[in-house]
């Protein structure tokens, strides 16, 4: 084997936007790592809705990828190389986080966005807690500032963020309502819901009032429907799209989106 094919590895790419038919299994230069960053072999990968997104097109007004690109920002893996100036990790290090590029062999990732792996975790669950995870930590308690003893509704509770946030609600000491499809009711109990609604035999909306905090993953008429639920002054925060603060102030509650920091390695510490 030549120097040059060591340094292959396979990647899913797309080269124009469209439906999953585009992602296609290719051969491709191994990235490598500059200041701050490092490669990590990818032993586990997370499939993500904002991976769909970005292949099918729907963000490239505002965030334009360029094509080819290779999806993928949940990984978990071992450290294969450092770049200049790395003191935080060490070749052999098993380490899950945000990278860029997770869906191949190897990928790079920012010191700042990954966090040693425990020995109790593995590959497959780190790899699902960075986008989750954070998105779940940064909604409840950066933008919704929740409480031990308040009243906490996620509505969409057996998803990649929603699973995370019953569990983050439960550990808060929240009393936690989830919405979910008949199949996944005992599931989102299990993971420290308080009472669980099955949405297609009830109406949340019928059946919860005077609730803190609605964090909200589904969007759409689910989003608009959950306004009614909320005690004056609570507040609404959607990860799946941006609520009308508008509609917010005729309900005379608050809202917010959620912005995942740039640097969330302290979250990833926490989330283990």
């Amino acid at each position: 084997m030549t120097a040059a094919e060591t340094r292959q590895m396979r990647a899913v790419r797309f080269h124009e936007y469209g439906p999953p038919s585009v992602l296609t299994l290719e051969e491709v230069d191994r990235p490598t790592p500059n200041d701050g960053e490092v490669l990590i072999r990818v032993r586990a990968a997370g499939v993500n809705a904002i991976d769909w997104k970005f292949r099918a097109g729907y963000l490239k007004e505002w965030v334009p990828l360029e094509l080819p690109h290779t999806l993928g920002l949940d990984v978990a893996g071992t450290v294969e190389e450092v770049g200049p100036r790395v003191s935080e990790f060490a070749v052999g290090d098993d380490v899950f986080g945000r990278a860029a590029g997770g869906y191949a062999d190897y990928a790079i990732a920012p010191v700042t966005t990954i966090v040693p792996k425990p020995a109790g975790l593995s590959f497959q669950e780190g790899a699902t807690l960075s986008v989750g995870g954070v998105t779940a930590w940064v909604g409840l308690f950066d933008a919704a500032r929740l409480r031990s003893g308040q009243r906490l509704l996620v509505q969409g509770g057996a998803g990649g963020v929603g699973s995370l946030a019953v569990q983050l609600g439960h550990w808060k000491g929240a009393h936690v309502i989830a919405t979910t499809a008949t199949g996944n009711v005992d599931y989102v109990r299990s993971l420290g819901a308080d009472d669980v609604i099955d949405y297609t035999t009830a109406n949340t909306e019928d059946v919860v009032r005077d609730v803190d905090v609605v964090l909200d993953t589904v969007g759409g008429a689910v989003m608009d429907r959950s306004w009614s639920v909320l005690k004056p002054d609570g507040i609404l925060v959607s990860v799946a799209g941006m609520p009308d603060p508008a509609k917010a102030a005729a309900h005379g509650v608050r809202t917010s989106g959620v912005q995942s920091p740039e640097i969330i390695r302290p979250v990833l510490e926490q989330l283990v």
